[in-house]
């Protein structure tokens, strides 16, 4: 029994060194692959001063961590480091490779087809670099992938077909890149993807509708390219979707009437820039969680300003400018203390201005191109929040009060411009701090006081 006992320790401690001593021979490819890597690469900021040979191990070295089974590098993570140059191809053989984050640096050149390699990768971030070249073909190798960031770089060409190989995926963030061609009817094979973003590209065409199949999608954002036909309905159904975001497109059609119906934890809502018509939808009482509504520059038949927008109780930006709206403007909405941003330019809008409610946040109203008479309330001028305000081009009158800018310390931009105001000019707008645009032409004002 004494001597089986042996053999098993024995065996045990032989196990054990050929184990430690493979540990340490691939902990060596790993040591040499990022040291390759920071002399392919200028750091002005001498943040990877402790990556050295004479180190032991990687593990304690800045952004590297270590898994604890095998010691071997599992993340690398630079994010905001300062860094530029090309990535050296090296780091293919960081075969442990769980998390790369490269995002806001300056690397430039192509993504290097070596890390295909990379068979472990869940996260890969590239985002805000200068990485250009076509979108890698290979990227759908990478079967393991959960994240995946291009954002804010160079990169061009169509979607690759391989990229529909990634089961796993969840986040997919292309934004600003100049990639091209249709989105491709596979996107809805994507199903676990939360997050689908392609927006600031040169994307065509029309919104397949596969993307239902998305039924996990929190957020899509794909504004800002050429994508063409109508919104699918089916789109206004989905009980997971927060932001959606379709503005600076050519789309063309209508919405729903009720968009909330479907889409009750809907936080964003941009449809901006587009062609859309027919009514605009009346009905936004059930979007609870509602943050942001921009319906700007469509061609929407007219109407006036739904009512039940200004009980939305966390809305916190309505444009609705260039919409053919007409009537006056409910005062409930300027008593909406969550709202910051309101934009209701160049619409048919008439009557008086409202009081802004006691406790309004807002920073900016814009209310240019209207009709609007009589004078500015006075609560206007006791809101120390506001940065911006612009009420040109209407039929306002009155007097602009000598303290506006100890009433209104933040104020940047202020435009009067073609109204019928009359007075002296403030001589208090010289006080302004941040003041960067005034705009008082073509009105009756006399010299300062």
């Amino acid at each position: 029994m004494g001597k089986l006992a042996s053999f098993v320790f024995i065996l045990f401690l032989h196990y054990f060194m050929a184990s430690l001593a493979w540990s340490e021979g691939n902990s060596t490819v790993d040591k040499s692959a990022l040291l390759v890597f920071k002399a392919s690469i200028v750091d002005p900021y001498n943040l990877l001063a402790n990556w050295s040979d004479s180190s032991s191990s990687p593990c304690d070295w800045v952004g590297v961590g270590c898994n604890t089974r095998h010691r071997r590098v599992h993340s690398l993570k630079l994010s905001d480091a300062g860094l530029k140059g090309i990535i050296s191809p090296q780091l293919a053989n960081l075969s442990f490779l769980v998390e790369l984050d490269l995002s806001i640096n300056d690397f430039y050149g192509e993504i290097p087809k070596e890390w295909v390699q990379l068979c472990r990768l869940k996260v890969l971030n590239l985002s805000y670099d200068d990485f250009h070249g076509q979108i890698p073909t290979w990227i759908g190798d990478l079967s393991m992938l959960e994240y995946l960031s291009f954002r804010n770089n160079s990169l061009i060409g169509f979607i690759p077909s391989s990229l529909f190989n990634l089961s796993r995926l969840e986040i997919l963030d292309w934004n600003s890149n100049f990639i091209q061609g249709s989105i491709p009817l596979e996107i809805g094979s994507l199903k676990h993807l939360k997050m689908l973003q392609i927006a600031g590209n040169k994307l065509s065409q029309t919104i397949p509708p596969t993307i239902f199949n998305l039924s996990s999608l929190q957020k899509l954002n794909l504004s800002h390219n050429t994508l063409s036909g109508t919104i699918p309905s089916l789109l206004f159904n989905n009980s997971e979707l927060q932001e959606l975001s379709l503005s600076q497109n050519q789309l063309y059609g209508g919405l729903p009437t009720n968009v909330c119906f479907g889409l009750p934890r809907l936080e964003f809502f941009s449809v901006g820039g587009n062609d859309l018509s027919g009514e605009m939808p009346s009905s936004w009482h059930q979007c609870k969680e509602l943050k942001a509504l921009e319906l700007d520059f469509n061609r929407f038949n007219g109407g006036y300003i739904p009512s039940d927008i200004a009980n939305l109780p966390n809305l916190q930006v309505l444009v609705l400018s260039n919409n053919n709206l007409e009537g006056e403007i409910p005062s409930s909405l300027f008593s909406n203390s969550s709202l910051r941003i309101l934009h209701l330019r160049r619409n048919g809008l008439n009557g008086s201005i409202p009081t802004l409610g006691n406790q309004t946040m807002l920073e900016t109203l814009a209310l240019s191109n209207n009709s609007f008479s009589g004078e500015i309330p006075q609560s206007i001028y006791n809101t120390p929040s506001l940065r911006w305000v612009d009420f040109a081009y209407n039929y306002l009158k009155g007097n602009l009060p000598e303290e506006m800018c100890y009433k209104l310390p933040l104020l940047e931009v202020f435009s009067v411009a073609l109204n019928q105001f009359t007075g002296s000019i403030p001589k208090s707008i010289s006080n302004c701090t941040y003041l960067r645009g005034l705009f008082l032409n073509q009105n009756s004002f006399s010299v300062f006081v």
